[in-house]
């Protein structure tokens, strides 16, 4: 426990039989449990986790499932139907199985087939806000992550109730020596996009895992359906800035060549979170500023992609007409261009300064 809160690692694991003893060997003390999460490896990574959990002491933490009352009252139907919506999720999740679930175990394993890495947080989140856990955080099996500098993560949302704390590695003096090039750019140019995205316009280093979240933000969010694969971090901003969930980021050293085998494919995992950050701010601007509560930036983003749109023919006819052809257009079709162009860009604009202000509120900066 830290500061009379109980702590939780989720631990996202795919062939990771080299790497994951350090990662649990190493774990802080004041981490109550250690949820790993074996995504179907190949390997046996999930012969080394038993090994630990049958040699690990038992914790002093008793941390037993959340019950609750079924007792049906006028007054709780609300909290009965939560409960009926809990037993309907989990269809969604992936088929997973929890391998040891005492109420003293230190390690648990989760066996789950091969989903993606963003389906194991998912699961790991779940065991998580299904026991309780105040402050659930996560580090990649593969031993990427600092845990000297896990009790930084986890202490705003502890301390500060903090709803979700993200590392930021670009802060550090040497990242660009020490993140590989293509993937400093890679990781520049999603930021750049989830920005725009989740609403989070200070957040930094998007595409960090090693992250915490308070249990409120957990049970915030529909962790069912958090994007599978890589996108996982940038799909949980948006959904977290959706619920109002408060956001801060700490600086963290990078940590590469630790004997971590990278499984991203950037020229596939780009284009695919492009199109994912895409789809997720028009269903933010959807949820978050009409259906939710109406906001005028709805109107001004509306107005603006609509104008930008109906500009694309004149924009064509401009440079085939005239850079290709060496023509001419009327100029009647000039002034209709570039008014069009004009009232896009403003009102795009005007939008996206609402959206700033609106979101300023929860960002949170690191003392």
């Amino acid at each position: 426990m830290l500061l009379g809160k109980t702590v939780a690692v989720t631990v996202p694991a795919y062939n990771e039989e080299t790497q994951i003893s350090m990662v649990i060997e190493s774990m802080p003390d004041f981490v109550d449990r250690i949820v790993i999460v074996n995504d179907g490896s190949k390997d046996d990574t999930s012969k080394v986790v038993k090994e630990h959990i049958a040699a690990a002491p038992q914790s002093t933490v008793c941390i037993p499932k959340l019950q609750f009352d079924s007792t049906s009252t006028i007054y709780n139907r609300a909290d009965l139907a939560l409960l009926e919506m809990r037993k309907q999720e989990e269809a969604y999740f992936p088929t997973h199985t929890v391998i040891n679930d005492n109420d003293h175990d230190r390690i648990v394993l989760i066996e789950e087939v091969n989903s993606g890495v963003g389906a194991a947080i998912a699961v790991g989140y779940k065991w998580c806000r299904d026991h309780g856990i105040d402050c659930t955080a996560v580090m990649a099996g593969d031993g990427q992550m600092d845990p000297a500098e896990l009790e930084s993560i986890v202490t705003p949302v502890i301390r500060d109730g903090i709803d979700y704390v993200k590392g930021n590695r670009l802060s550090h003096p040497a990242a660009k020596i020490i993140v590989p090039q293509i993937r400093y750019l890679g990781n520049n140019i999603l930021s750049l996009l989830t920005k725009i995205a989740s609403g989070y316009w200070s957040v930094s280093d998007t595409q960090t895992g090693y992250t915490a979240i308070s249990l409120s933000a957990l049970n915030r969010i529909d962790l069912h359906n958090i994007y599978h694969s890589y996108g996982c971090p940038n799909d949980i901003l948006v959904k977290l800035n959706i619920a109002n969930c408060t956001l801060m980021e700490v600086p963290i050293k990078p940590v590469y060549n630790v004997g971590e085998k990278s499984k991203m494919k950037l020229l596939k995992v780009v284009p695919s979170i492009s199109w994912l950050l895409i789809r997720s701010f028009f269903r933010r601007l959807w949820t978050k500023y009409l259906v939710d509560s109406f906001h005028p930036l709805f109107l001004f983003y509306s107005l603006g992609i609509i104008m930008a749109l109906v500009n694309i023919p004149f924009l064509l006819k401009l440079v085939v007409d005239v850079l290709i052809l060496n023509g001419s257009v009327t100029m009647g079709w000039y002034i209709t261009f570039l008014l069009l162009t004009l009232f896009s860009y403003q009102s795009i604009s005007f939008a996206m300064w609402m959206d700033m202000q609106d979101n300023s509120k929860l960002e949170k900066t690191h003392k």
